[in-house]
C-alpha cells in the first residue's frame, strides 16, 4: 500500500504510534473546539468529568439547536457514542470521531441525509473516555495503585481496564476474563462520569454503540451469557439488514462471537440503561509499517454501518400505533395496534385518563404483547368503564423486552376512536358529543319530572 501521509493528515489530525493512527489529546481538544467554535448551530461542547489524571472528557453533543423539538412537536430521537475506552485502540476512536466529522461537513454541505438526521435526532458523541491511556499507548487508565491483575502470582501495576469497570456483573467472569476491573464498579473516574451522563441525560435513548479495535466484528448483549438477549428479533433485525445491504461484518451475541466478558460498558447499556447497544469492533491489521493510509477512506465501510443506525434510530424500539379502538359503552373495548418498530413489547396496557390532571380513571385488567413489526387485536372489559368530558386513551406499554427498557405513554389518537350504546348498538359520535347527548336526556328527563309535579 502506498504511503497516504498528506491526505491522512489532511482529514484525521494524528500521527504513527506502532504503525496505528493516533490521535493526542491535545490534538482532540483543539479539533472539537474548533467544531464548536465554527459550528454553533449544531455542535454543543462540554466537559462530563475528567479523567484519573485530570484531563477533561468531552462531549460533542450534534443537532439542529434552532428546533428544539421535531418538526411534528414530537421530542428528538437520543444517540449515545463513545470511543476509547482502550487507549491503544486509536481505530475505535477514530471512528467516534469520524463520525461526528461527516455528520458536521455533510450538515454544512447540505446534504439530506445529514439535515434530516440532524433536525430531529441529537448525538452524543464521547470520542476519547481514557485520554491518559491514549497518550501513554496502553489499553488501560493510568490509575496503577489499584491495578493488580488477580490472577497471576506477580503483581505488575498495569491500569484499569475501564471497559470492566462497569456496574452490570462486575467482575464476575473470573478466571476466563483477565483484565484488570478495578477496585469496584466505577472505582474509576472515566466510567462513572460515563454512567453519569447516561443517567443524568440519556435515559430515554434508542441506541448506545462504543467503539474498540481489535477483531472485525459487531457485538451485541450479553457478554456474561450465551444465551440471546431479551430482544434478540431487534438485534437479528439489524444483523440481517446490514449484512444484506450494507456490510458482511460478522454481528453476533459478545459472549459467543468474542470471549466471556463482565462489567464493559456494552452489557451495562442494555441491561441496566435498557438501550439497545453494540460494541463496534475495528479490525487491528492497523497499516503496513512506516506507511499512513487515510483513515476516512479505512474506515468508510464501517462508517456506512453507523449511517445505517443512526438513519433509521427511530425502528429501534417498540411504537404501537392504533388502527382502531371500538368502544361498546359498559360492555367492552376492542383494541387493534400495528407494531412500525423492529423491538417487541411484551406488557402492554390501555388507559383512559383525564387529559387536564393525567390521572388513570380507567386501566385494561389485562396486559397484551406485540411483535416487533406485528400486529393485534385485543378486547377488555369496560363495564367499570365511566366517560368524561376531558377524558382520552393512552397506551401505556415498555419499549423493548428488557426489564430496564423506558416505559412510554402515548395518546391514542380520538379519530380512530369509535362509540357503540350497548342497549341499541348504534353508532355514537366521540366521547365530548356523546356527553352533549346524554346531557340533553337529562334535561329532558328533569323537565318532565317538573311538569308533572306540578301538574302541567
Amino acid at each position: 500500500m502506498a504511503p497516504a501521509f498528506v491526505s491522512a493528515e489532511q482529514n484525521w489530525p494524528g500521527e504513527p504510534v506502532d504503525n496505528h493512527i493516533f490521535m493526542s489529546y491535545a490534538a482532540l481538544t483543539q479539533e472539537v473546539s474548533d467544531w464548536a467554535d465554527d459550528n454553533p448551530d449544531i455542535v454543543e461542547l462540554s466537559s462530563i468529568g475528567q479523567s484519573y489524571l485530570g484531563r477533561e472528557l468531552w462531549m460533542v453533543v450534534l443537532s439542529d439547536w434552532s428546533m428544539e423539538t421535531k418538526f411534528n412537536g414530537d421530542a428528538k430521537e437520543m444517540i449515545y457514542i463513545d470511543g476509547g475506552h482502550h487507549g491503544n485502540e486509536y481505530l475505535g476512536t477514530a471512528l467516534a470521531w469520524l463520525t461526528a466529522k461527516w455528520y458536521i461537513n455533510e450538515w454544512n454541505a447540505g446534504n439530506e441525509e445529514a439535515v434530516n438526521v440532524l433536525q430531529n435526532t441529537e448525538l452524543h458523541i464521547m470520542i476519547m473516555l481514557n485520554p491518559d491511556g491514549n497518550d501513554a499507548d496502553t489499553r488501560h487508565n493510568l490509575n496503577l495503585t489499584t491495578a493488580a491483575n488477580p490472577f497471576v502470582s506477580e503483581v505488575v501495576p498495569t491500569g484499569i481496564d475501564l471497559n470492566r469497570n462497569y456496574d452490570h456483573y462486575w467482575d464476575d467472569c473470573s478466571p476466563s476474563d483477565p483484565f484488570a476491573p478495578g477496585g469496584g464498579p466505577f472505582s474509576e473516574p472515566e466510567t462513572r462520569a460515563n454512567a453519569d451522563y447516561m443517567n443524568s441525560y440519556m435515559q430515554d435513548a434508542d441506541l448506545y454503540v462504543t467503539m474498540h479495535t481489535g477483531v472485525w466484528i459487531i457485538l451485541y448483549p450479553w457478554g456474561k451469557w450465551p444465551e440471546q438477549p431479551s430482544d434478540w428479533e431487534l438485534f437479528h433485525g439489524i444483523r440481517d439488514e446490514v449484512n444484506e445491504n450494507i456490510s458482511d461484518i460478522p454481528i453476533q451475541n459478545a459472549n459467543q462471537g468474542l470471549y466471556p466478558n463482565c462489567g464493559t460498558s456494552r452489557d451495562y447499556g442494555y441491561g441496566v440503561m435498557g438501550f439497545p447497544t453494540f460494541t463496534f469492533e475495528t479490525d487491528d491489521d492497523q497499516f503496513l509499517l512506516f506507511t499512513f493510509e487515510d483513515v476516512n477512506e479505512r474506515l468508510r465501510e464501517e462508517l456506512d454501518v453507523m449511517r445505517y443506525l443512526i438513519d433509521n434510530v427511530w425502528y429501534w424500539r417498540a411504537r404501537l400505533s392504533v388502527t382502531s379502538l371500538d368502544v361498546t359503552i359498559g360492555e367492552s373495548l376492542t383494541l387493534s395496534v400495528d407494531n412500525l418498530g423492529h423491538a417487541t413489547t411484551l406488557n402492554a396496557s390501555l388507559q383512559y385518563v383525564n387529559d387536564n390532571t393525567g390521572e388513570v380513571l380507567w386501566e385494561s385488567d389485562n396486559q397484551f404483547s406485540v411483535n416487533a413489526t406485528n400486529s393485534s387485536t385485543v378486547t377488555f372489559d369496560a363495564s367499570n368503564l365511566t366517560l368524561i368530558e376531558d377524558g382520552g386513551f393512552n397506551l401505556y406499554y415498555q419499549k423493548r423486552v428488557i426489564d430496564s427498557s423506558t416505559w412510554v405513554s402515548e395518546p391514542v389518537n380520538s379519530t380512530y376512536v369509535s362509540y357503540v350504546d350497548s342497549q341499541s348498538k348504534g353508532l355514537l359520535p366521540g366521547p365530548s358529543a356523546l356527553l352533549v347527548i346524554i346531557g340533553f336526556i337529562l334535561a329532558a328527563h328533569r323537565r318532565n319530572s317538573v311538569c308533572e309535579r306540578d301538574g302541567l
